[in-house]
């Protein structure tokens, strides 16, 4: 991989700092249209470094608790959900789910509102004021936020998302596992020039149309690059890969899992969204001590 940049530490570091100084400050509204008998779902509003006001979608499970939690960090696209597209309403009623949309995204687009595609290259030739270093200081708050839940069981807490979902459980404590999709800050540069996908498509569109900022990119990308995050992240991880001979498949993630110090699973792609929803569904019940995920499974999930 490219070098680390000599103030890694230092660029996070004061990062935290920066984002420390604003409190969380959170809002609560009940929802009751997407609340159950199960679950009551609430809309939060918090505070992140700028500031910057976010939106997320928080659902606590019916009793006494604690619950295992879920926090679904922000993702690649405009639209925010409550739970991933697909999975079963009836996981709410077994974990804490809480998932934020970062800055951009919709319900926290005010006073900017992201592009798709567009954002991943917003302001990429600074790092200083790189778009994601907000986004990550975003993602990083909400976990903060729902380890302050008291419902919450600290002990089984799971962040799943994409890159930003290891890079999350890196900087900050609290996560007891992870579940990673790699798409954004994988060996970007590289993986870019070798593919016309979204979003790294977007890499390419920025570079044609700027050239002369490609050393810039390089640089910045260096900070995000989750190879320099790993050696900080020991939480039980699975690795959702892309499929055999893709540019996030099994074997192209090796240097990533040889970085992570803690136990690390691979699951490549079946490009099924029943197989690795299933598997990644599997194995988070299994870490949480949930030994019937089939009764929380979307119907046409179950055998």
């Amino acid at each position: 991989m490219d070098q680390v940049p000599q103030n890694f530490r230092e660029y996070w570091q004061e990062t935290l700092t920066s984002l420390a100084r604003y409190p969380a400050c959170p809002e609560f509204e009940a929802i009751p249209l997407r609340s159950t008998a199960f679950a009551t779902l609430y809309g939060v509003r918090l505070t992140s470094i700028g500031p910057y006001r976010l939106f997320g979608y928080l659902s606590v499970p019916t009793g006494t608790g604690p619950f295992p939690a879920i926090y679904y960090s922000p993702k690649y696209q405009s639209v925010l959900e409550i739970i991933p597209q697909g999975t079963a309403n009836l996981q709410r009623s077994r974990y804490i789910t809480f998932s934020l949309a970062g800055r951009g995204q919709r319900n926290a687009d005010t006073p900017y509102a992201a592009m798709f595609p567009g954002s991943l290259t917003e302001r990429i030739d600074d790092a200083a004021s790189y778009i994601f270093r907000g986004i990550v200081a975003d993602s990083v708050r909400g976990l903060e936020f729902l380890l302050t839940r008291r419902e919450i069981d600290p002990a089984r807490v799971v962040v799943m998302g994409n890159d930003l979902a290891l890079i999350t459980a890196s900087l900050t404590a609290g996560a007891t596992h992870v579940v990673s999709a790699p798409a954004l800050f994988y060996k970007t540069a590289e993986i870019a020039v070798r593919t016309q996908a979204y979003p790294l498509e977007e890499i390419n569109d920025y570079l044609r149309m700027f050239p002369a900022r490609a050393e810039a990119v390089r640089r910045t990308l260096a900070y995000y690059d989750l190879r320099a995050f790993a050696p900080r992240m020991a939480a039980p991880t699975l690795l959702m890969a892309g499929a055999p001979g893709t540019p996030f498949d099994e074997q192209a993630l090796k240097p990533l899992v040889d970085a992570l110090p803690g136990r690390v699973t691979v699951h490549e792609s079946e490009l099924s969204l029943y197989r690795d929803g299933l598997y990644a569904e599997q194995w988070m019940a299994a870490q949480c001590g949930i030994n019937d995920p089939q009764s929380i499974l979307p119907e046409h999930w179950r055998d």
